[in-house]
Protein backbone atom coordinates (compact mmCIF):
# COMPACT_ATOMS: atom_id res chain seq x y z
CA UNK A 1 0.00 0.00 0.00
CA UNK A 2 2.63 2.36 0.79
CA UNK A 3 5.45 1.83 -1.82
CA UNK A 4 8.55 1.33 0.96
CA UNK A 5 11.04 1.19 -1.99
CA UNK A 6 9.98 4.77 -3.06
CA UNK A 7 9.09 6.23 0.21
CA UNK A 8 13.02 5.11 1.38
CA UNK A 9 13.63 6.93 -2.40
CA UNK A 10 11.64 9.81 -0.89
CA UNK A 11 13.22 10.21 2.37
CA UNK A 12 17.37 10.13 1.15
CA UNK A 13 16.29 12.90 -1.31
CA UNK A 14 14.26 15.33 1.51
CA UNK A 15 17.51 14.72 3.88
CA UNK A 16 19.96 15.68 1.01
CA UNK A 17 18.17 18.52 0.63
CA UNK A 18 18.10 18.95 4.77
CA UNK A 19 22.15 18.50 4.82
CA UNK A 20 23.16 20.47 1.68
CA UNK A 21 20.78 23.36 3.60
CA UNK A 22 22.10 23.04 6.93
CA UNK A 23 24.45 26.08 7.91
CA UNK A 24 28.03 24.85 9.32
CA UNK A 25 27.27 26.64 12.48
CA UNK A 26 24.43 25.41 13.11
CA UNK A 27 23.82 22.84 15.93
CA UNK A 28 22.36 19.66 14.79
CA UNK A 29 19.59 18.54 16.95
CA UNK A 30 19.33 14.50 16.51
CA UNK A 31 15.42 15.07 16.41
CA UNK A 32 15.05 17.37 13.62
CA UNK A 33 16.24 14.75 10.80
CA UNK A 34 14.30 12.32 12.56
CA UNK A 35 11.03 14.43 13.00
CA UNK A 36 11.63 15.08 9.03
CA UNK A 37 12.41 11.51 7.71
CA UNK A 38 9.52 10.62 9.79
CA UNK A 39 6.94 13.34 8.54
CA UNK A 40 8.22 12.62 4.69
CA UNK A 41 7.68 8.46 5.52
CA UNK A 42 4.26 9.50 6.68
CA UNK A 43 3.32 11.80 3.83
CA UNK A 44 4.87 9.48 0.83
CA UNK A 45 3.06 6.32 2.41
CA UNK A 46 -0.16 8.61 2.63
CA UNK A 47 0.46 9.44 -0.80
CA UNK A 48 0.94 6.20 -1.84
CA UNK A 49 -1.69 4.22 -0.04
CA UNK A 50 -4.47 6.96 -1.47
CA UNK A 51 -3.07 6.49 -5.35
CA UNK A 52 -3.74 2.93 -4.95
CA UNK A 53 -7.54 3.90 -3.56
CA UNK A 54 -8.00 6.59 -6.52
CA UNK A 55 -7.04 3.76 -8.87
CA UNK A 56 -7.61 0.34 -7.96
CA UNK A 57 -10.16 -0.52 -11.05
CA UNK A 58 -7.13 0.26 -12.97
CA UNK A 59 -4.99 -1.92 -11.08
CA UNK A 60 -7.19 -4.94 -11.40
CA UNK A 61 -6.39 -4.42 -15.22
CA UNK A 62 -2.82 -4.98 -15.02
CA UNK A 63 -0.65 -7.68 -14.24
CA UNK A 64 2.17 -5.78 -12.50
CA UNK A 65 -0.27 -4.14 -10.11
CA UNK A 66 -3.25 -7.04 -10.08
CA UNK A 67 -1.99 -8.30 -6.88
CA UNK A 68 -1.51 -4.90 -4.44
CA UNK A 69 -3.93 -5.31 -1.66
CA UNK A 70 -6.96 -3.54 -2.86
CA UNK A 71 -7.46 -5.34 -6.57
CA UNK A 72 -6.76 -9.36 -4.49
CA UNK A 73 -9.74 -7.37 -2.08
CA UNK A 74 -7.21 -8.12 1.20
CA UNK A 75 -8.46 -4.37 2.14
CA UNK A 76 -11.66 -2.84 1.68
CA UNK A 77 -11.69 0.48 -0.02
CA UNK A 78 -12.69 2.61 2.96
CA UNK A 79 -9.87 1.12 4.76
CA UNK A 80 -7.16 2.56 2.09
CA UNK A 81 -8.96 5.93 2.83
CA UNK A 82 -8.39 5.52 6.32
CA UNK A 83 -4.94 4.58 5.87
CA UNK A 84 -4.23 7.32 3.83
CA UNK A 85 -5.56 9.81 5.65
CA UNK A 86 -3.89 8.71 8.85
CA UNK A 87 -0.72 8.81 7.45
CA UNK A 88 -1.12 12.42 5.40
CA UNK A 89 -2.48 14.27 8.86
CA UNK A 90 0.53 12.71 10.48
CA UNK A 91 3.20 13.31 8.22
CA UNK A 92 1.99 17.18 7.65
CA UNK A 93 1.57 17.77 11.58
CA UNK A 94 5.11 16.81 11.98
CA UNK A 95 6.23 19.19 9.55
CA UNK A 96 4.15 22.17 10.27
CA UNK A 97 5.23 21.34 14.11
CA UNK A 98 8.87 21.97 12.20
CA UNK A 99 8.37 24.48 9.70
CA UNK A 100 5.27 25.74 7.95
CA UNK A 101 6.98 26.28 4.69
CA UNK A 102 8.24 22.71 5.02
CA UNK A 103 4.57 21.60 5.49
CA UNK A 104 3.38 23.66 3.00
CA UNK A 105 5.74 22.55 0.07
CA UNK A 106 4.72 18.86 1.44
CA UNK A 107 0.82 19.61 0.86
CA UNK A 108 1.30 21.37 -2.54
CA UNK A 109 3.31 17.97 -3.31
CA UNK A 110 0.49 15.91 -2.41
CA UNK A 111 -2.07 18.16 -4.26
CA UNK A 112 -0.14 18.16 -7.38
CA UNK A 113 0.67 14.05 -7.37
CA UNK A 114 -2.73 13.16 -6.08
CA UNK A 115 -4.74 15.59 -7.41
CA UNK A 116 -3.29 16.72 -10.95
CA UNK A 117 -1.63 14.06 -11.83
CA UNK A 118 -3.55 10.87 -10.88
CA UNK A 119 -6.80 12.39 -11.25
CA UNK A 120 -6.07 14.41 -14.76
CA UNK A 121 -2.60 14.42 -16.45
CA UNK A 122 -1.98 10.38 -16.60
CA UNK A 123 -5.25 9.66 -17.33
CA UNK A 124 -5.36 12.45 -20.58
CA UNK A 125 -2.01 13.59 -21.69
CA UNK A 126 1.28 11.21 -23.27
CA UNK A 127 3.86 13.40 -21.65
CA UNK A 128 2.19 13.23 -18.35
CA UNK A 129 5.52 12.11 -17.11
CA UNK A 130 7.00 15.99 -17.54
CA UNK A 131 4.34 17.83 -15.17
CA UNK A 132 4.28 14.23 -13.13
CA UNK A 133 7.72 14.96 -12.28
CA UNK A 134 7.34 18.19 -10.23
CA UNK A 135 5.88 16.38 -7.41
CA UNK A 136 8.88 13.35 -7.43
CA UNK A 137 11.19 16.09 -7.25
CA UNK A 138 9.52 18.43 -4.53
CA UNK A 139 11.01 16.02 -1.57
CA UNK A 140 14.71 17.94 -2.06
CA UNK A 141 12.39 21.01 -1.65
CA UNK A 142 10.98 20.34 1.24
CA UNK A 143 13.90 19.16 3.10
CA UNK A 144 15.74 22.41 1.62
CA UNK A 145 13.18 24.51 3.22
CA UNK A 146 13.43 23.21 7.13
CA UNK A 147 17.39 25.43 7.32
CA UNK A 148 16.55 27.95 4.27
CA UNK A 149 12.83 29.31 2.74
CA UNK A 150 15.49 30.38 -0.31
CA UNK A 151 14.48 27.44 -1.88
CA UNK A 152 15.72 28.19 -5.75
CA UNK A 153 19.28 29.03 -4.75
CA UNK A 154 21.43 27.09 -7.01
CA UNK A 155 22.26 24.20 -4.83
CA UNK A 156 18.51 23.82 -3.95
CA UNK A 157 17.85 24.08 -7.73
CA UNK A 158 20.34 21.25 -8.92
CA UNK A 159 19.12 18.77 -6.63
CA UNK A 160 15.60 19.52 -7.78
CA UNK A 161 16.39 19.51 -11.36
CA UNK A 162 18.51 15.96 -11.03
CA UNK A 163 15.18 14.60 -9.33
CA UNK A 164 13.00 16.28 -12.40
CA UNK A 165 15.45 14.87 -15.25
CA UNK A 166 15.94 11.42 -13.88
CA UNK A 167 12.42 10.75 -13.51
CA UNK A 168 11.30 10.70 -17.32
CA UNK A 169 14.31 7.81 -18.35
CA UNK A 170 13.11 5.87 -15.32
CA UNK A 171 9.49 5.97 -16.09
CA UNK A 172 9.59 6.16 -19.84
CA UNK A 173 11.51 2.95 -19.66
CA UNK A 174 9.23 1.20 -17.38
CA UNK A 175 6.05 2.16 -19.67
CA UNK A 176 8.27 0.31 -22.95
CA UNK A 177 8.84 -3.03 -20.81
CA UNK A 178 5.03 -2.22 -19.31
CA UNK A 179 3.40 -0.61 -22.52
CA UNK A 180 0.76 -3.83 -22.83
CA UNK A 181 -0.22 -3.11 -18.95
CA UNK A 182 -0.75 0.25 -19.48
CA UNK A 183 -2.89 -0.05 -23.03
CA UNK A 184 -5.21 -2.88 -20.56
CA UNK A 185 -5.71 -0.31 -18.00
CA UNK A 186 -6.33 2.82 -20.73
CA UNK A 187 -3.33 4.78 -19.64
CA UNK A 188 -2.15 7.09 -22.59
CA UNK A 189 1.64 6.22 -22.23
CA UNK A 190 4.31 7.49 -24.32
CA UNK A 191 5.12 3.95 -26.64
CA UNK A 192 1.65 3.63 -26.65
CA UNK A 193 0.89 6.98 -28.09
CA UNK A 194 4.00 7.54 -30.16
CA UNK A 195 5.48 3.96 -30.71
CA UNK A 196 8.64 2.29 -28.47
CA UNK A 197 11.74 3.73 -31.25
CA UNK A 198 10.37 7.12 -30.52
CA UNK A 199 9.68 7.00 -27.34
CA UNK A 200 13.35 5.88 -26.67
CA UNK A 201 14.23 9.05 -28.56
CA UNK A 202 12.53 11.21 -25.93
CA UNK A 203 14.49 8.93 -23.59
CA UNK A 204 17.42 9.71 -24.69
CA UNK A 205 16.99 13.65 -24.97
CA UNK A 206 15.97 12.99 -20.94
CA UNK A 207 18.74 10.71 -20.23
CA UNK A 208 21.65 13.58 -21.78
CA UNK A 209 20.20 16.37 -20.34
CA UNK A 210 20.12 14.53 -16.55
CA UNK A 211 23.48 13.24 -17.36
CA UNK A 212 24.93 17.05 -18.51
CA UNK A 213 23.40 18.36 -15.29
CA UNK A 214 25.28 15.97 -13.29
CA UNK A 215 28.50 16.68 -14.63
CA UNK A 216 27.53 20.69 -14.33
CA UNK A 217 27.51 19.94 -10.43
CA UNK A 218 30.52 22.45 -9.81
CA UNK A 219 28.48 24.98 -11.10
CA UNK A 220 25.82 24.50 -8.77
CA UNK A 221 26.77 22.49 -5.49
CA UNK A 222 30.20 22.04 -3.70
CA UNK A 223 32.01 19.32 -5.97
CA UNK A 224 35.31 17.91 -4.74
CA UNK A 225 36.33 14.27 -4.37
CA UNK A 226 33.04 12.40 -4.36
CA UNK A 227 32.70 14.08 -7.62
CA UNK A 228 35.69 13.07 -9.38
CA UNK A 229 35.57 9.16 -7.70
CA UNK A 230 31.53 9.03 -8.10
CA UNK A 231 29.39 11.15 -10.07
CA UNK A 232 32.03 11.37 -13.40
CA UNK A 233 32.28 7.79 -13.71
CA UNK A 234 28.57 7.03 -13.14
CA UNK A 235 27.23 9.43 -15.12
CA UNK A 236 29.28 8.21 -18.16
CA UNK A 237 28.01 4.77 -17.15
CA UNK A 238 24.41 5.94 -17.52
CA UNK A 239 25.07 7.02 -21.17
CA UNK A 240 26.94 3.86 -22.28
CA UNK A 241 23.63 1.95 -20.83
CA UNK A 242 21.41 4.15 -22.57
CA UNK A 243 23.73 3.40 -25.91
CA UNK A 244 23.65 -0.18 -25.07
CA UNK A 245 19.74 -0.19 -24.15
CA UNK A 246 18.83 1.71 -27.68
CA UNK A 247 20.96 -0.27 -29.80
CA UNK A 248 18.98 -3.42 -28.53
CA UNK A 249 15.83 -1.86 -29.29
CA UNK A 250 16.30 -2.47 -32.85
CA UNK A 251 16.20 -6.10 -32.83
CA UNK A 252 12.66 -7.10 -33.87
CA UNK A 253 11.56 -8.90 -30.79
CA UNK A 254 10.89 -5.62 -28.27
CA UNK A 255 11.04 -8.12 -25.15
CA UNK A 256 14.55 -8.26 -26.36
CA UNK A 257 15.14 -4.57 -25.54
CA UNK A 258 18.08 -4.21 -22.89
CA UNK A 259 15.86 -2.02 -20.48
CA UNK A 260 16.36 -3.29 -17.26
CA UNK A 261 20.63 -2.27 -16.69
CA UNK A 262 19.61 0.81 -17.93
CA UNK A 263 16.82 1.22 -15.05
CA UNK A 264 18.88 0.22 -12.36
CA UNK A 265 21.88 2.30 -13.32
CA UNK A 266 19.67 5.41 -13.82
CA UNK A 267 18.17 4.73 -10.22
CA UNK A 268 21.48 4.00 -8.49
CA UNK A 269 23.16 7.48 -10.53
CA UNK A 270 20.04 9.45 -8.99
CA UNK A 271 21.41 8.49 -5.08
CA UNK A 272 24.69 9.08 -6.22
CA UNK A 273 24.38 12.68 -7.65
CA UNK A 274 22.16 14.11 -5.14
CA UNK A 275 24.18 12.35 -1.85
CA UNK A 276 27.10 13.48 -3.83
CA UNK A 277 26.85 17.59 -2.75
CA UNK A 278 26.22 16.19 0.76
CA UNK A 279 29.42 14.93 1.44
CA UNK A 280 31.78 16.78 -0.66
CA UNK A 281 30.09 19.80 1.16
CA UNK A 282 30.72 17.94 4.53
CA UNK A 283 34.30 16.33 4.50
CA UNK A 284 35.16 19.38 3.23
CA UNK A 285 34.17 21.29 6.53
CA UNK A 286 35.91 19.28 8.55
CA UNK A 287 39.07 18.62 6.66
CA UNK A 288 39.19 22.27 6.71
CA UNK A 289 38.21 22.67 10.35
CA UNK A 290 41.14 19.56 11.35
CA UNK A 291 43.68 21.73 9.31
Amino acid sequence: MTKPGITLFVMISGLAGYAVSLPFWHVIEWTTPLFLLLGLYFVSAGSFALNQAQEWRLDEKMPRTSKRPLPKGELAIWHAYVIAFACLLAGLGLLALMNSLTCLLALITVILYNGFYTLFWKKRWAFAAVPGAIPGAMPVLIGYSLNDPRIWRPDSLYLFLIMFLWQMPHFWALSVRYKDDYARAGFPVLPIKIGVRQTLYHIGLYTFAYVALALAAPLFVPSRVVYLVFVIPIALKVLWEFFKYYRSSEQANEDAILWLPFFLWTNLSMLVFICAPVFDRWCFFYTSKGA
